[in-house]
């Protein structure tokens, strides 16, 4: 069995089998995940997978360093580009969280090692028996995304944080019947 949200779409099907939970400790990856996350606010999931390689091209891969030197043309450029969410406020929000992932690089070892530090450096695993048992955000949650908007971050909110923890394993939220569940509960 499969997490019900995943559908039938490949591309969303794909996410959830090869993606969604697994623990990720690397910088870029977790700047990219933060990227779309903040994107998706109030758009669907479907809308940012399929965007997502536009967002690679637009936000140099999801370099922070390239990113964090972004200008206002970059920004101007990008709303006009139709291969991501042409919002300016995600836009400046994406280049702010490039700048502030950076500082926070210059007072830890990562990025990654400090929102870990969150979870104790392991996965939470809540053992959820059914989709609607998945809360929105969760006291963790709500902890990081003060923390991260008082370093400077924008667009995370404890709801957005908590879809960050999910899709990078800082919680392991398939459902207990789910065949991702097991193997991922034991990292």
């Amino acid at each position: 069995m499969r997490c019900q949200w995943a559908g039938t779409d490949p591309l969303m099907v794909a996410y959830h089998d090869d993606e969604w939970g697994v623990p990720v400790r690397d910088d870029r990856t977790l700047f990219e995940y933060l990227t779309l996350e903040g994107a998706q606010a109030g758009l669907s999931w479907m809308t940012i997978l399929r965007k997502r390689e536009g967002y690679r091209r637009a936000f140099h891969g999801f370099d922070p360093e390239a990113v964090a030197r972004m200008t206002g043309a970059d920004v101007d450029r990008l709303v006009a580009e139709p291969a991501i969410v042409r919002n300016r406020a995600k836009i400046l929000a994406t280049i702010a969280n490039a700048r502030a992932l950076l500082a926070v690089r210059e007072e830890r070892a990562s990025f990654a090692e400090h929102l870990w530090s969150f979870v104790d450096g392991r996965p939470l695993q809540p053992g959820r028996l059914a989709v609607g048992d998945v809360p929105a955000e969760t006291p963790e949650a709500r902890a990081i995304s003060r923390d991260l908007k008082r370093r400077g971050f924008a667009f995370v909110g404890p709801t957005i944080v908590y879809a960050l923890m999910q899709s990078c394993g800082l919680v392991n939220d398939h459902v207990t019947g789910c065949f991702r569940y097991e193997p991922l509960s034991a990292r």
